[in-house]
């Protein structure tokens, strides 16, 4: 995520460089036919520029909007996993340390249960963060479980699915030994169906794109109006005598154009390691910190700073 408020113009030309390019190259060959050679009839009329340059900014206009409803749908899931997150790490030490007056609690297995429900939820986070990036790696989840649930999930097709499958499962098994008790697992099963539910929206947003047919035509509409730009500009700008002004000017009209398509290209996927991209990784050390300081735990790993104005 962009945190800066100012950005290197060489990082954003880097965005738009195939249409600046083009902009710059074909302006002045226009201007050559034009005002070197006398080829008029290069020139087209500049109404034409003005009903692209419409229609191509409700194109555009469509298009960002329906990008950054996607980027603001996945940051709202991620709100909504921390949300379920710290409360799943409340109910389970508060209702496993609620049944210590019983008979059958025993304070060892109930302290077992609590860090093991605990951790696995933080590799739950991470594993759901790496299969959104295409980043899986299950070391990175070693130190969260066991050696036998590690090498498990090794062969599990959804990693994260598997983990909150094996999350259902010992709260009934914790319920079966008294370590959780009465209409405990009802509540917790509630917290799982929101982070099963949250995990969902997230790949809905990553595997199903915006309808692609709005892609292909902002994109065609875009180079035709840096193709129609200088034609419909030489025109006018060599009646007004300044017609050596032809290739600045198409560049930096390319520019807007090209820059504004690019923005709701990278942010209708917000998933994919990018410096736009919801922070997931951030996220994902703030919910580690706030569900293991649930345990009293002191020594927490450090939230993650931006870096060069950028947040992961």
């Amino acid at each position: 995520m962009i945190l800066k408020r100012n950005f290197d113009p060489r990082k954003v030309t880097l965005y738009v460089w195939p249409q600046l390019l083009v902009a710059l190259v074909w302006s002045v060959a226009v201007y050559v036919a034009y005002s070197v050679l006398g080829l008029t009839v290069v020139a087209a009329p500049f109404g034409v520029l003005g009903i692209l340059g419409t229609a191509l900014a409700l194109f555009l206009a469509f298009r960002n909007n329906t990008a950054f409803g996607r980027w603001g749908e996945a940051s709202q899931a991620w709100t909504a996993i921390t949300a379920a997150s710290r409360t799943f790490a409340r109910l389970i030490v508060t209702f496993t340390d609620a049944h210590r007056h019983t008979p059958q609690y025993q304070a060892e297995p109930a302290d077992a249960f609590k860090r093991e429900m605990i951790y696995r939820h933080i590799a739950w986070v991470n594993a759901l963060r790496m299969q959104l990036r295409g980043q899986m790696d299950v070391n990175e989840l070693a130190p969260y479980l066991d050696a036998a649930e590690l090498a498990e999930l090794r062969q599990a097709p959804s990693k994260a699915g598997t983990l909150l499958v094996a999350q259902g499962r010992r709260i009934y098994d914790a319920m079966a030994v008294g370590i959780l008790q009465g209409f405990d697992s009802f509540q917790l099963e509630g917290q799982l169906a929101a982070l099963a539910s949250q995990q969902a929206v997230c790949e809905r947003i990553k595997s199903i794109p915006v309808p692609r047919q709005y892609d292909y035509f902002t994109r065609l509409f875009v180079w035709l109006f840096i193709v129609l730009t200088p034609l419909c500009l030489v025109g006018t700008l060599a009646r007004e005598g300044v017609d050596f002004l032809l290739a600045p000017l198409s560049v930096v009209l390319a520019f807007v154009f090209a820059i504004v398509q690019r923005t709701g290209e990278v942010n209708e996927d917000p998933f994919e390691n990018r410096i736009t991209d919801v922070p997931l990784s951030a996220i994902c050390r703030n919910i580690e910190r706030d569900v293991r300081e649930t345990l009293g735990e002191t020594e927490l790993p450090p939230k993650l700073a931006p870096k060069d104005g950028y947040l992961w």
